[in-house]
């Protein structure tokens, strides 16, 4: 089992992991006006989260710099709103969630809340954008408790059944591989980092000896 505590530390932890998951997601898309669907995307999901902000243009700004600042400023998108200024960087600590019944315990409240803003969303492309997001997300929280191996069209279905039919994959759809993703998970493990600093450390001592 993956704890949280071996995981890189969330930029603004109100939003959860999965949407800091999805933050990263939107960085790694080449095309910048697929790219700007998908931050519109993510902003409807923050929004969802924070249904007092609906309507409300000064918040929707606010939600547009903490999009922003969970991409390390790093977003090049077509934005309503200017990048804001730089904050100083603050470690979240892990939040604790309130004891609920999820229909399958390994994706947690907040992949049930992405699937049922999904729903509601009515552009199709942006819908269907942030239904890929999110079986990619199922696939990824699966893997911290099956680390063996995961079953993409078992993933599928259970995504179909959470939404009562009403999100699926086209047919030409690929999940992540699953090589990948579990091999960027040993990659943030606490025993991978320090190794790394060990030999950062190591190839400095020898260069101050040469």
């Amino acid at each position: 089992m993956e704890y949280h505590t071996q995981k890189e530390p969330l930029i603004l932890a109100e939003y959860g992991r999965h949407v800091q998951d999805m933050v990263n997601h939107t960085l790694s898309i080449a095309d910048r006006d697929e790219r700007t669907k998908a931050a519109n995307a993510v902003v409807q999901i923050m929004t969802q989260l924070n249904p007092s902000y609906r309507d409300n243009e000064e918040l929707i700004h606010k939600l547009w710099d903490d999009l922003h600042q969970m991409a390390s400023y790093k977003l090049d998108i077509d934005a309503p709103y200017p990048i804001p200024e730089r904050k100083e960087m603050v470690v979240a600590e892990r939040i604790q969630y309130p004891d609920q019944k999820f229909s399958y315990k390994h994706y947690g409240k907040i992949i049930e809340g992405l699937i049922e803003a999904a729903r509601k969303m009515e552009d199709l492309e942006e819908r269907k954008a942030l239904t890929e997001m999110i079986a990619n997300l199922m696939k990824k929280s699966y893997l911290t408790y099956n680390r063996d191996s995961v079953n993409d069209e078992m993933l599928a279905d259970q995504l179909k059944k959470m939404s009562d039919g009403e999100l699926s994959l086209e047919d030409n759809f690929r999940f992540h591989h699953t090589n990948d993703i579990l091999s960027k998970n040993r990659k943030n493990t606490p025993t991978n980092a320090r190794s790394s600093i060990n030999n950062k450390a190591k190839s400095k001592r020898k260069w101050q000896k040469k």
